[in-house]
């Protein structure tokens, strides 16, 4: 009750900071760089995710959103997901207090498989399930440049799992990070944070970072009962990165970073004896690293190459499962114009992957081999052509992989794009890409859950998900239309539509139930029997109202269609429409103030079908105050619209966590 009452306050405090604030017409921002860029600057933000080279977002033929570190700051974010949220057409939704279900243009899970994301061109999908372990992927995010959001296929550039699109986490230069920066705050959720940033220069050509940041956050709630959902988090990142230009021609990065999770979750799992399932406050724990080496050589302003290698691996153990990792990525890849009219990139790509598995209950998850090698090689080709000078273009390209599971596959696309007038922009794409098939996708069997007996003689029923090894990738072919303009003095628009077909999608197939001699066991053998199409678009808009007040407004709107109504399925349908608006005002040179609402619709998890997730709305705001250069106070006040409501229901053990209202302060000194 006392920190229900403490937080009311806050809240109180900051809607009337909101309501009665003298805004002025003469107010200006010289610190912010936000309000500083006009809407045109914003769509020649230089972007690489769409071309894998440098090139404004106005002039990339895919649909890109670009979330600056300014933006990152101004909403509040401590955590990528929560910066993702900017994004139209990007599903970001909070399990509980430490786990995260992202997704782009729909099938939103917590195990989430058509997203690749990466973090400075290291991939962070792990081929356990093909999906983002969001808890153990981290960055200091005030070292972050920018994030580039692509909704829809970049499968010919980044290969397999690039199905819905992709997400590239983009970290600063060393040289843009030199001195110190401490970070430290705390409230009612993010319990306790801090951050500490050093960098300096090693010669004259080459600087350095390092990093060390933790925090611990609160436990949420179950939905249901109200009880404590013994989910709280903690975390210890560091990490360094050094940049160094060795000669005139040749760029040399060599970064790193290490982490200690302990995730805390209650479970629910199936037993054989009564009541047939097992309550249990589990602490889950992991830890892992990488060391990135990229290494890159200019010829010309038309030719280049770079050759990247890192190495990544991971332990994380659970009450039912546990795992470690190890992963070495190769990558390299050329760009020349043979003739003026040609950008030719092409490039070749290997990966190893080696897994351990364990299961401390067997009774509930067998991994079989219980190790493993994978690997995967691939090569691309894309040519981006200029058929009529600053007005037409046409980039075709695909992309070639073998992987030790579904043997070689082919991955193509082609993009137009046509520039009738300098505000305007208009482009076109198809595209084929494929998800691959996880490791336990191939290789697991999962007691789903066990049926209590029914007196006097039907026996207790055993439902059993697994894989015979015959699971195929699951395919998309895209087609996609945007427009992009400016026409309009300090509006700029973004629109797309698209529609997806998706086949042989992974559902169950029951098999014939049998009496072992002590339950029924009713297996559940995962295959690629579903289809389905989805379709909408997706609209960006910026006004710069005044040089000191922006607004950005961004809706869309997704239809999923399946191929058969009752078919047994583990697709997850993600809401058809999300809207954000956000509001970001410097007042004064020293003060932001910033309002984000959302709206999510309804949704609803297959494996949960009779406890549909309900349409919600949220608010954030922001208030920051530098009192001197350097410094930076800050108060945030999180989902203050409801005391609690559900994002997303888990699909197997756990019960559905409430995601609580918040509010934390923030100090932040350069020095």
């Amino acid at each position: 009750m006392k920190k229900n009452i403490i937080v009311n306050k806050h809240i109180n405090l900051l809607l009337a900071i909101l309501l009665v604030y003298p805004y002025t017409s003469t107010a200006y921002s010289n610190q912010d760089e936000l309000l500083n860029l006009s809407v045109e600057d914003l769509l020649n933000v230089e972007v690489i995710s769409v071309s894998k080279k440098a090139k404004s977002l106005n002039d990339s033929p895919a649909a890109i959103y670009v979330i600056s570190q300014d933006d990152i700051k101004r909403i509040g974010a401590t955590s990528i997901p929560e910066a993702l949220r900017l994004a139209p057409g990007i599903d970001v939704a909070r399990v509980d207090s430490n786990k995260w279900a992202v997704t782009a243009r729909g099938f939103n899970s917590r195990f989430a498989n058509k997203l690749l994301v990466l973090i400075d061109g290291r991939s962070l999908y792990t081929q356990a399930f093909a999906g983002v372990y969001w808890e153990s992927q981290d960055v200091m995010l005030e070292d972050v440049e920018r994030i580039e959001v692509i909704r829809g296929p970049g499968a010919t550039l980044w290969g397999a799992n690039a199905v819905n699109g992709v997400i590239n986490i983009i970290t600063k230069h060393t040289a843009d990070t030199q001195g110190s920066l401490l970070t430290a705050g705390g409230g009612t959720e993010e319990q306790g944070f801090g951050a500490f940033r050093y960098g300096g220069k090693l010669n004259d050509n080459t600087t350095a970072r390092a990093y060390i940041k933790g925090f611990i956050r609160d436990e949420s709630h179950h939905q249901i009962t109200g009880d404590e959902a013994h989910d709280n988090w903690d975390k210890v990142q560091g990490g360094f990165r050094i940049d160094s230009q060795l000669t005139k021609y040749d760029a040399l990065t060599i970064q790193g970073d290490a982490y200690r999770n302990t995730i805390n979750q209650n479970t629910k799992t199936p037993s054989f004896t009564p009541p047939y399932e097992d309550n249990l406050n589990d602490s889950a724990r992991s830890f892992g690293g990488n060391v990135l080496m990229r290494q890159q050589h200019t010829f010309s302003s038309t030719s280049d190459y770079s050759l990247q290698i890192f190495y990544d691996f991971y332990e994380r153990s659970e009450s039912y499962l546990a795992e470690s990792r190890h992963v070495m990525d190769i990558d390299f890849q050329h760009r020349f114009s043979p003739l003026e009219q040609n950008d030719l990139l092409w490039g070749i790509g290997y990966r190893i992957n080696h897994d351990d598995f364990k299961t401390p209950k067997s009774e509930l998850a067998k991994v079989s081999p219980l190790s493993r090698n994978d690997q995967i090689f691939s090569a691309f080709l894309q040519d981006e052509i200029t058929l009529i000078d600053n007005t037409l273009w046409l980039t075709l390209g695909s992309k070639f992989e073998h992987n030790d599971y579904s043997g070689f596959e082919i991955q193509p696309s082609a993009r137009i794009m046509w520039s009738p007038h300098r505000h305007h922009r208009l482009w076109a794409g198809v595209s084929r890409a494929i998800k691959t098939v996880a490791r336990t996708g191939h290789d697991l069997t999962l007691l789903q859950q066990v049926i209590p007996p029914r007196p006097p003689a039907t026996p207790a029923v055993a439902i059993i998900l697994s894989s015979d090894g015959t699971l195929k990738p699951e395919k998309a072919i895209s087609y996609e239309i945007g427009y992009r303009t400016t026409h309009i003095n300090n509006v700029s628009v973004d629109l797309t539509a698209f529609y997806n077909q998706y086949k042989d999608l992974t559902s169950f197939n029951p098999l014939t139930p049998f009496f072992n001699g002590s339950f029924i066991e009713q297996n559940l053998s995962l295959t690629n029997k579903y289809k389905s199409q989805t379709y909408g678009f997706e609209i960006a808009t910026v006004w710069q109202m005044y040089h000191w007040w922006r607004w950005d407004m961004n809706y869309s709107l997704l239809k999923t269609e399946f191929s058969q109504k009752n078919a047994n399925t583990v697709i997850n349908v993600s809401p058809q429409q999300r809207a954000s608006l956000r509001s970001a005002i410097s007042p004064t040179k020293d003060i932001d103030l910033d309002l984000f609402f959302r709206y999510t619709d309804s949704a609803t998890v297959s494996a949960r079908i009779d406890m549909p997730i309900k349409a919600y709305v949220s608010m954030d705001i922001r208030l920051a105050w530098r009192p001197t250069t350097g410094l930076e106070l800050s108060l945030v006040g999180q989902n203050l619209l409801a005391k609690q409501h559900i994002e997303y229901r888990q699909e197997f053990y756990v019960d559905a966590a409430q995601v609580d209202r918040g509010i934390y302060g923030k100090l932040m000194w350069q020095f």
